[in-house]
């Protein structure tokens, strides 16, 4: 993915350097964080896990210090690589909410950290990986994320698999904006966890689909991609499919348990929004569950 020469987008808050550490607690933070970092291991994030943990008033207040330290080159690279591909959404986004009438596209603020970081989800390590907080509409990322990427999903990233990282969690923010988070998240609150499950699917495949949404209209614009950037990202796509860490981690899988879908799902919407570019469908337009 070409991004010679693109601009930096601005809404960014770099916290690299910045160490966390408890003050007072006023709940059960520590078992948030395990089950966050247990959905990792299935391919999830924490703002899936606990974008409503707010109204249930289990966070920790957390306090930051500063940490000295030097950035080497790659991490300066990747960090303004991530400023370039986050201007890119903004652009995208707002174009395509002004084209389909969806109102103003007010864009989320992408927060770097290293090791450990505070949102107004809860404080989370790096382990979590990316996530996208609806409280604050802030999306977290540890760069270290994506060299774990290439070891434990066995995924050589290049630009455009970054950016469907990214764009993933953009696309979350983007159900925000249009309220399908919160009328899904308030559905979930009243379900079996089976059924709760399979919404957490659609919001996830969804946002695979607003990536690729996004990925349409930046190469139109721009002819960034380049050959075999698609083929990355349909890559990592399929890397962090339930059943495909399921798997690779126990053996089997569990549909029941999926929050996340298939690697097929995954790929399969992630092409399907590159390839219309269409915002009249989504997941939630399929009648069932299990034709998506």
């Amino acid at each position: 993915m070409k991004l010679t020469g693109r601009r930096e987008s601005s809404n960014v808050e770099d916290r690299r350097g910045l160490s966390t550490g408890a003050k007072a607690g006023i709940g059960g933070l520590g078992g948030i964080i395990i089950i966050a970092l247990m959905t990792f291991l299935q391919g999830g994030n924490l703002g899936d896990v606990v974008g409503n943990v707010m109204q249930s008033g289990a966070l920790t207040q957390q306090t930051e210090q500063t940490e000295q330290r030097e950035f080497t080159e790659e991490e300066q690279q990747l960090a303004k690589e991530c400023k370039q591909i986050l201007a890119s959404t903004e652009d995208v986004w707002t174009e395509v909410f002004r084209q389909n009438g969806l109102g103003e596209y007010k864009a989320p603020t992408l927060v770097l950290f290293t090791n450990s970081v505070n949102s107004a989800c809860g404080s989370a390590t790096a382990q979590v990986g990316p996530f996208y907080c609806s409280g604050d509409q802030k999306l977290y990322i540890d760069l270290s994320f994506f060299t774990e990427m290439k070891k434990q999903l066995g995924v050589q990233g290049n630009t455009f698999a970054y950016a469907y990282v990214i764009a993933h969690e953009i696309g979350h923010h983007v159900e925000y904006s249009l309220g399908i988070l919160g009328k899904a998240h308030q559905q979930m609150s009243s379900m079996d966890k089976k059924s709760a499950n399979q919404v957490s699917v659609r919001l996830e495949l969804l946002a695979d689909y607003y990536a690729g949404v996004w990925a349409h209209y930046e190469d139109a614009k721009n002819h960034s991609l380049e050959y075999g950037d698609m083929e990355k990202g349909l890559e990592l796509a399929k890397a962090i499919g339930d059943d495909w860490l399921q798997k690779r981690a126990q053996g089997y899988d569990s549909p029941e348990t999926f929050t996340h879908g298939t690697s097929d799902q995954r790929k399969r919407w992630l092409k399907r929004g590159f390839d219309t570019g269409d915002m009249r469908t989504s997941t939630f337009n399929v009648q069932n569950y299990n034709d998506l």
